[in-house]
């Protein structure tokens, strides 16, 4: 990789997510590529977290306008396939979900979760099991809501895609 090209993809993997401000597209596992193409324009290819996201469109203006400021020309084009799976979280986007408040989803290891009966997610303020979820549907269509029943603080979950 050269230098320019290494440059470039360190702004790209720092873009943070519109919707969750606090978490990068890196850290999400959105990247799946920053190469330089002809005529020195970095081409980036992201995956999105699910088809028809609507921060989609945002995260591409973000991308160009972060790379733009540091001197590059570039283009931004989503992949569609291999789908986005929540295993491409990284350790530190995990982590970083933790500390505001969201419960990161478990680790599928690429298999298709069959649910027999609804998990209650562990609250990440005080760890205990015992929550329940309010809404399916939370600030996004990404994430459910929940309240710990032994804190009593409501807190989002990442749904496991």
């Amino acid at each position: 990789m050269t230098e320019p090209q290494h440059r470039a993809a360190t702004i790209v993997l720092e873009v943070e997510d519109p919707e969750l401000p606090h978490v990068t597209i890196g850290d999400l596992g959105m990247v799946r590529s920053v190469t330089e193409g002809p005529g020195e324009v970095v081409e980036v290819v992201l995956t999105p977290t699910y088809t028809g996201c609507p921060a989609t469109e945002q995260i591409r203006d973000d991308v160009l306008e972060a790379l733009a400021s540091a001197g590059h020309r570039a283009r931004v084009e989503f992949a569609m396939s291999p789908a986005w799976t929540t295993d491409w979280i990284t350790e530190e986007g995990r982590r970083k979900l933790r500390e505001a408040g969201i419960t990161p989803p478990a680790h599928l290891g690429g298999a298709v979760p069959v649910t027999i009966a609804p998990h209650s997610p562990d609250c990440p303020r005080c760890g205990s099991s015992n929550t329940r979820v309010v809404s399916e549907f939370g600030g996004t269509a990404c994430k459910s809501s929940h309240v710990c029943n032994s804190c009593l603080e409501p807190f989002e979950r990442f749904k496991e895609i």
